[in-house]
């Protein structure tokens, strides 16, 4: 049984704070649940920091399916998210369950949806089947053609109504929890304050009831990073210099130096079988 379940994340409003990460593979994965993380997310947006598309909009229901397996073999304490990836719920709600319940089956604990009132009943739908949804407005990539782009939300009398009627729907709905993001601190304070499952922000301020990052981002993989995010670490550059260093070792002959191989220490021990093994390759070449 898992430690982090989508009960114990609604338990956790107003108590702790929800500490949520992206991961994509199995050390990544291995790594963010030693580290403590309460929700190890398989993001779409591997489809950009993977995959290095423009967007999210190209990525399958066939990656999101491996990149789970792959994220729930390292995971033993966090509860395993994954993302519905763009057009694999939007169209049918038949075709939205039966993908959903590919994602579990493929490992993950709960799965998550963009939009609020427009997917209620799918929403629904999933939870009476048993399937944890986690909601997700504010700036809603998938759709960020009709948004005009990656923006900040919630500017507007009528972006702050459509929050507020999101995350009232998906907590109606069932969701245990929803994703705030690139949403005015405000707006996000509001959105939180008006329902009883935990908000999860994502450059939507302190006033919710925990943050997530993207794997990539916060270690500093990529130089370019979205205005919100915190770098914690340059592992981009310390990767670099470490290859730098490796190349210059290969050309300069230091290595594999002495300690990195091994060879026989009895020099006439392996002519013998030098010799034997090249008159059978002869023998057989006849």
């Amino acid at each position: 049984m898992k430690e982090v379940t989508p009960r114990h994340i609604i338990e956790m409003k107003g108590k702790e704070p929800i500490v949520m990460v992206t991961a994509y593979d199995y050390p990544s994965a291995l790594i963010a649940d030693r580290a403590g993380m309460d929700i190890i997310f398989v993001g779409d947006s591997l489809g950009m920091v993977v995959y290095g598309e423009p967007n999210t909009l190209n990525v399958s229901m066939e990656q999101m399916i491996l990149h789970t397996k792959a994220v729930a073999r390292g995971v033993k304490k966090a509860l395993v998210l994954a993302d519905m990836p763009f057009g694999s719920y939007e169209i049918d709600t038949d075709e939205g369950m039966e993908n959903a319940v590919k994602l579990i089956q493929a490992g993950a604990d709960a799965v998550k949806i963009e939009g609020g009132y427009d997917h209620r009943k799918l929403v629904r739908k999933l939870v009476r089947m048993g399937i944890p949804v986690m909601g997700h407005t504010g700036l809603t990539p998938q759709r960020y053609l009709r948004l005009g782009g990656y923006r900040l939300m919630g500017e507007t009398e009528e972006e702050i109504e459509e929050i507020i009627r999101d995350v009232k729907a998906l907590e109606k709905a069932g969701a245990f929890a929803i994703v705030l993001e690139f949403t005015l601190a405000d707006v996000a304070k509001l959105a939180t304050e008006e329902v009883s499952i935990p908000t999860i922000g994502i450059g939507s301020g302190p006033y919710v009831d925990g943050q997530v990052l993207v794997w990539h981002d916060l270690l500093g993989i990529y130089e370019n990073v979205p205005p919100f995010v915190k770098k914690y670490a340059d592992i981009g550059s310390m990767i670099q210099l470490a290859l730098e260093s490796y190349r210059e070792d290969v050309k300069s002959l230091q290595f594999p130096s002495k300690e990195h191989y091994w060879e026989y220490l009895d020099k006439n021990d392996f002519e013998m079988k030098k010799r034997k093994a090249l008159e059978r390759m002869k023998e057989g070449e006849q």
